[in-house]
């Protein structure tokens, strides 16, 4: 009995999610309100809050959906026994952008994020969650550039703080133009060449010296 109620638990947790998509994908966060998500999943607003503890605490789980494990790569890039660190992160980036295109969650989920997140009050908690994020990226990009660097794989001048800083850039700019101009370019087709050119970038240290 009990493990049919952490089954069920675990289902409405889903249902709840799912309606969550749906509606900030039509209303965007700030128009959306927790009755709403709950009218959507069929559920009362009561099984919202024993789930999450607000709105931008459901908007962070359906966000975690979506994510990809960084930790993982980060963890393996840095460790000095890896002897290609520079191809795992190639393979890395690559799959994000290919999986954009082709996991229609989270295609949804990002454009979500890019374009119908609006910054309020009530969406504050949620802007400092997206900064955390983003320097976490960086500083993990960092680590990996340094272990490359170590491995011969990158110039020892290369800097990397620059150098992750533009990545960043890179994969976040594809996948916001690719969401907001359907059908503008193949961003599937283009994902290997993008990445393996700002790869050629780093290797010739064009413009991110120490």
């Amino acid at each position: 009995m009990a493990r049919k109620t952490k089954e069920d638990a675990l289902e409405t947790r889903n249902q709840l999610l799912d309606a969550a998509e749906r509606v900030f994908f039509d209303k965007g966060f700030s128009l959306t309100s927790l009755m709403d998500i709950a009218e959507a999943a069929g559920l009362s607003r009561g099984a919202i809050y024993w789930h999450f503890k607000n709105k931008s605490d459901l908007f962070e789980a359906m966000a975690d959906r979506i994510r990809l494990p960084l930790e993982n790569l980060t963890d393996a890039c840095a460790d000095e026994k890896e002897p290609n660190p520079l191809g795992k992160l190639r393979d890395f980036w690559v799959q994000v952008l290919k999986e954009t295109t082709r996991n229609p969650r989270r295609k949804r989920v990002l454009s979500i994020l890019f374009f119908k997140c609006e910054l309020n009050s009530e969406a504050k908690q949620l802007e400092i969650r997206r900064q955390t994020a983003t320097l976490e990226y960086i500083q993990g990009i960092e680590q990996c550039l340094k272990n490359a660097i170590d491995k011969g794989q990158l110039p020892a001048n290369l800097n990397v703080h620059q150098a992750a800083t533009a990545n960043h850039a890179l994969i976040t700019g594809l996948i916001s133009n690719w969401l907001f101009l359907p059908g503008s370019f193949d961003l599937d087709k283009y994902a290997e060449t993008m990445v393996d050119g700002y790869l050629f970038m780093l290797r010739e240290n064009s413009g991110f010296q120490n």
